[in-house]
């Protein structure tokens, strides 16, 4: 055996509702004014929700706003005062004791961001990771995709049963490669183990709820080459019956989950987060790119897997590095010819990569961050980032 595992949590987890309150703010700001510049970190800790760091913007919002944020962001999410789960054992969105210390961003930094000519330099200097590979359809690695999978269908359960489930789900898959050589070359051979762990409301068993669990792993639409309960190991809430949960029974921040975020361990991650962050932070712009390129290098057939590295520095709109990893799996062009044409042929400034996407106008019709910080910073074919819109360029190569 040769064993990989990456792991998930859902929107109710406590990290990823700061996540998601902090990108609410984002959404709310730059719908209002395209330019704000936003960096406001969101941490939750029992009933309390402190919202601070740095914003810029001609959209003003008021504490009461701002607390009505929150509460919007909790019901969405599904901590909706669901009367199954007492206050004690689930955060109920009328008891969110919410705190702003919000203040305006440095006007050092702002100078070196918007430039005279109409260029945006980066907002902050750092590292940025993208990553690709062949082993699934949407050109993302197998465990967290499944991982995913399985993510989704109890939540979209929990949500729609809240008289059974709470919202604060976790689930990991391990993948059997066989060996070493398999996992370079992108072979996964099974789905050797699977651990879900969701709340359960006080009156149900432990028995029960495993039952429950186990049915929704099996119409999960895991691929049936994959999976064979069967020949599987499986973990359903292994520590035993859980009802107390929610940020009242464990803190959240965010920027805890890159790994979750983005590529499920397989790749490097950048040294930042994306939520919180204006679309001129490449923290998140980068990481967009990056995977952009990465995902056309592998749909293109040019290498199995593909890792794109970016470097800026703040206030400059170029990147000061690009750099194509493919593990030695490339085909027709090498490492070295695949960093330079992409040098060559993509700007990557800040401004390219915003309306490359978009990232300046969020909305219902589109995307919005706090959706993105929901179900991931990459992976999801509807982002604008995840287009193969480019395919052509890089076919031509080969």
């Amino acid at each position: 055996m040769y064993l990989f595992t990456s792991e998930v949590v859902a929107p109710g987890h406590p990290d990823k509702v700061a996540d998601i309150i902090a990108d609410s703010i984002v959404d709310k700001l730059i719908i209002g004014d395209a330019k704000s510049r936003v960096a406001s970190e969101v941490f939750v800790a029992g009933r309390h929700i402190v919202i601070g760091g740095e914003v810029t913007s001609h959209t003003k919002v008021t504490t009461e706003e701002y607390k009505q944020i929150v509460h919007d962001a909790l019901v969405n999410i599904g901590y909706d005062g669901n009367p199954y789960f007492s206050r004690q054992e689930c955060l109920h969105p009328e008891d969110a004791e919410v705190q702003v210390l919000l203040n305006a961003q440095s006007p050092d930094i702002n100078q070196g961001v918007d430039q005279e000519d109409g260029e945006t330099g980066a907002g902050d200097q750092g590292i940025m990771f993208g990553y690709a590979d062949s082993e699934t359809a949407n050109y993302m690695p197998s465990a967290i995709t499944y991982a995913r999978i399985l993510m989704e269908k109890v939540y979209a359960y929990a949500k729609k049963n809240p008289h059974e489930l709470g919202v604060d789900i976790k689930t990991q898959v391990t993948v059997d490669y066989g060996e070493k050589d398999n996992f370079e070359n992108c072979q996964p051979q099974k789905i050797n183990t699977i651990v879900v762990s969701a709340p359960c409301v006080a009156t149900m068993s432990i028995e029960t709820v495993r039952e429950l669990i186990q049915g929704l792993i099996d119409d999960a639409g895991l691929p049936t080459d994959m999976y064979d309960k069967n020949d599987c190991i499986i973990h359903i809430n292994p520590t035993g019956k859980y009802v107390s949960h929610s940020p009242l029974h464990d803190s959240g921040l965010t920027g805890r989950k890159l790994i979750v975020d983005s590529f499920g361990g397989y790749s490097p991650i950048g040294g930042g987060a994306q939520s919180s962050k204006d679309y001129t932070k490449v923290d998140r712009s980068g990481l967009y790119a990056a995977r952009y390129i990465a995902k056309h290098i592998v749909a293109a057939g040019l290498a199995k897997k593909c890792v794109v590295q970016l470097s800026y520095a703040i206030g400059v709109a170029k990147p000061t590095s690009v750099a194509v990893d493919t593990y030695g799996t490339f085909t027709s062009k090498n490492d070295d010819e695949l960093s330079t044409f992409v040098q060559d042929n993509f700007a990557l400034t800040p401004n390219w990569i915003t309306k490359k996407f978009n990232l300046d106008r969020p909305s219902k019709e589109t995307f919005l961050y706090a959706d993105v910080a929901a179900r991931g910073q990459v992976g999801q074919a509807d982002y604008p980032w995840e287009q193969l819109d480019g395919l052509s360029i890089f076919e031509a190569l080969k």
